[in-house]
């Protein structure tokens, strides 16, 4: 009874492949294809961002449902995806036919079983010169780093194959516009404790003639930037706190000397000095009492969030 009830919910479930797409006619229609092959009942849809290859042509031909959105970059492109598509469960993929369609199966289970908000598909080059050097580096500080701002392990935030549940997908405020769009999803996710996970899926090389949209360093400063941006706008307390003790402790080693010459003589002889000490500290106050403020509004923030979180359906 058991087995037929599931089978029976499993039918039930609507499932949605959603890929973003730019000048990618050479791979997508394997990449609609290979999912419609691994993921027969989901939806698929390709959300075309100003292409001019011919790739709304060629993925409508393999049998998608093609969107077309007009404001250029990765994070507009997920924002109309997880606003237009209704379903269950998300898969989005990049549509450069580098991920492994037969790991969606997988993917899905581990979603809907653990009742999961979102699983990442660890990329696992399938031989060394899939993964240009420079990328490889910067996925791996990157990872490491919010690793360690948020406390939560994460292998590979930079993915662009992974699962989302409905409550994600409906309640995550998309800010971003570009390829740092990956890091945001991460952070809502660790931000907000969601239940999540990691499966591992095997990453190859692009199809011949299809180039990579990302510049190494142009795209990793904007991560980093967006990184940056999310801590002090999430750890606002710790953020200006920091900022707050720098400067604090340099105005005190700036006033040590003043000090040590007023006690000896009385006189105070260099007052740039001493003025640029006391700024120093006002400044460090303000710091610390701007870190006080924006943590109250972080939390009302972060507590509207989980409440949109919250309103959204439970998993089936």
């Amino acid at each position: 009874m058991n087995a037929a009830v599931a089978a029976e919910a499993s039918a039930a479930r609507r499932v949605a492949v959603v890929i973003p797409c730019y000048n990618e006619a050479i791979a997508i229609g394997t990449v609609v294809a290979d999912f419609r092959a691994a993921l027969p009942q989901a939806a698929i849809h390709v959300f075309d961002n100003n292409s001019r290859d011919g790739t709304a042509a060629v993925a409508a031909a393999a049998g998608a449902v093609v969107h077309r959105v007009a404001m250029q970059g990765k994070g507009h492109v997920v924002r109309r995806m997880f606003a237009d598509v209704e379903a269950d469960a998300y898969v989005m993929v990049d549509g450069d036919d580098t991920y492994a369609a037969a790991c969606a199966p997988a993917m899905l289970e581990r979603l809907f079983a653990d009742r999961l908000d979102m699983v990442v598909a660890v990329r696992e080059p399938v031989h060394g010169e899939v993964h240009r050097p420079g990328h490889a580096f910067g996925n791996a500080m990157l990872s490491g780093f919010l690793s360690g701002l948020f406390g939560r392990s994460c292998t590979d935030i930079l993915s662009g194959y992974r699962a989302f549940s409905r409550r994600f997908a409906k309640s995550f405020p998309v800010l971003s516009s570009g390829f740092e769009i990956e890091t945001e999803l991460t952070v809502h996710a660790l931000e907000l404790r969601l239940p999540v996970a990691e499966v591992a899926t095997p990453f190859k090389q692009r199809p011949e003639g299809s180039m990579s949209k990302l510049s190494t360093f142009r795209d990793g400063w904007r991560i980093l930037g967006t990184m940056l941006r999310l801590f002090s706008a999430e750890r606002p307390l710790l953020f200006y706190g920091v900022a707050a003790v720098l400067l604090a402790s340099l105005s005190v080693l700036l006033a040590i000397p003043l000090v040590i010459t007023y006690l000896h003589t009385g006189l105070v002889p260099r007052f740039p000095t001493a003025i640029l000490a006391t700024g120093l500290m006002l400044l460090a106050a303000l710091s610390f009492l701007a870190g006080l403020v924006l943590d109250t509004v972080t939390r009302g923030r972060r507590e509207m969030r989980l409440l949109a979180y919250l309103a959204q359906e439970a998993p089936r």
